[in-house]
């Protein structure tokens, strides 16, 4: 019903132009009010046009919105979005979206007074005209306002696409559905910059949360890089070793200072190695042969060729300290820990074994360190890092952690 009344109106419309001709025709008396043929004959092609081009305006619009009504038939459109910026914000994003329609030209816009003009050309290929010859005249542009309206906060943005012409030749020269389009095409633009801020910003919130985290992971990690009851200890035991064992305790000051000095924070916040990472550990370790004597032993398997891959400081250190603190000091006679570490299928997989308690219920410690460990995983390397901590066999306990070496993210 729309569609005929549409098509209805065109017809009415070049047949009350016929009558205005006949009654001008009639005033000077052209051969007692008879037109010419040729005029006849424009007219009736001009009719023949605008009902071709008054189908193709049905077309397209049912192409584009779907639906045939009087608000989609209009050759005038008008579309509001709300944006919840402010007026100056909402301003930028929508003169980067009108400037993104094709053929846009003639862009003019007043941020005081919160508005943007803008003309675009027809389409390629909307009109059968070639390259190189005049538009025809039943070929209009179409014109892009946008105003903005600022509210608490907010705006409200009014765009209106309309043909450059006067409102009557609607009546005879339909658009074809181009302020249609135009004002769908500017909608969707407009949503989606808006949604891409949007997300934008709740990245930035993501990422000041993940930093808030890693930052306390970090504080956790600077608190938990020199223990005072093992510097405490370390300290007592040489301090004993000076009278009756005065070489044995100029050792332990020495791996004491090769320690502190390996344990000083980067201040850039970048990753360590693993070579730094195991000299760290062998010098504790070393403290710790010195302090427990033959109940403790040392195995390191690590190739000299991958001492250069990257890796957050202070891990390898903690699962040491766990082995040994958990896992050997409560055990009778001692035992052994075991340093594996190599890289295959761009993943370095390091190992810290030892033979001593295993898991048990009581005095294992609050598990912080392991905490942060994982935290530290996670906020460094996402879902490509891994830890894995078990039983080891026949006795005690494997932690194994497994480390890209490529695409590290280096967190500052």
């Amino acid at each position: 019903m729309a569609s005929l009344k549409f098509l209805g109106r065109i017809v009415v419309a070049w047949f009350a132009a016929w009558c205005m001709l006949l009654v001008l025709f009639g005033m000077f008396d052209w051969h007692h009010g008879d037109l010419p043929w040729f005029v006849t004959l424009a007219w009736f092609v001009g009719l023949l046009i605008a009902l071709g081009r008054g189908v193709t305006h049905l077309y397209r619009v049912r192409t584009l919105a779907g639906r045939i009504d009087a608000e989609t038939l209009s050759n005038r459109q008008r579309r509001r979005v709300e944006v919840p910026y402010g007026a100056d914000e909402a301003f930028d994003i929508v003169d980067a979206a009108i400037r993104e329609l094709p053929n846009v030209q003639d862009i003019g816009g007043t941020r005081g007074g919160l508005q943007i003009r803008a003309v675009v050309r027809l389409l390629p290929g909307d009109t059968p005209r070639r390259r190189g010859l005049p538009q025809q005249g039943l070929d209009r542009n179409t014109r892009v306002t946008a105003t903005i309206t600022p509210s608490d906060g907010s705006s409200s943005v009014m765009f209106v696409c309309e043909p450059d012409s006067s409102a009557w030749m609607d009546w005879f020269n339909p658009d074809g559905g181009a302020s249609l389009e135009h004002v769908e095409t500017l909608v969707r633009a407009l949503t989606q910059r808006l949604t891409e801020r949007r997300n934008r910003e709740r990245a930035d919130v993501r990422q000041t949360a993940m930093e808030k985290e890693l930052t306390a992971a970090q504080l956790g990690l600077l608190q938990a890089q020199v223990e005072p009851h093992f510097l405490y200890n370390t300290l007592a035991s040489a301090q004993e070793l000076v009278r009756t064992d005065p070489a044995r305790a100029d050792r332990m000051l020495g791996h004491l200072i090769d320690y502190l000095r390996r344990s000083l924070p980067n201040t850039d916040g970048s990753l360590s190695t693993l070579g730094q990472e195991l000299e760290r550990s062998t010098a504790w370790l070393e403290i710790m042969k010195l302090r427990m004597g033959e109940r403790l032993t040392v195995h390191t398997e690590v190739a000299d060729d991958i001492a250069a891959v990257p890796m957050p400081s202070m891990m390898l250190q903690t699962l040491v300290e766990n082995a040994i603190k958990h896992g050997l000091e409560p055990k009778p006679g001692g035992g052994g820990v075991w340093i594996r570490g190599r890289v295959e299928g761009g993943a370095l997989s390091l190992t810290v074994a030892d033979d001593g308690m295993g898991f048990r219920s009581e005095g294992s410690g609050t598990g912080i360190g392991l905490k942060n460990l994982r935290e530290r995983l996670r906020l460094t390397y996402g879902a490509t890092a891994a830890f894995v901590i078990g039983n080891n066999f026949p006795n005690g306990v494997a932690a194994t952690i497994t480390l890209p070496t490529k695409g590290v993210n280096d967190h500052a």
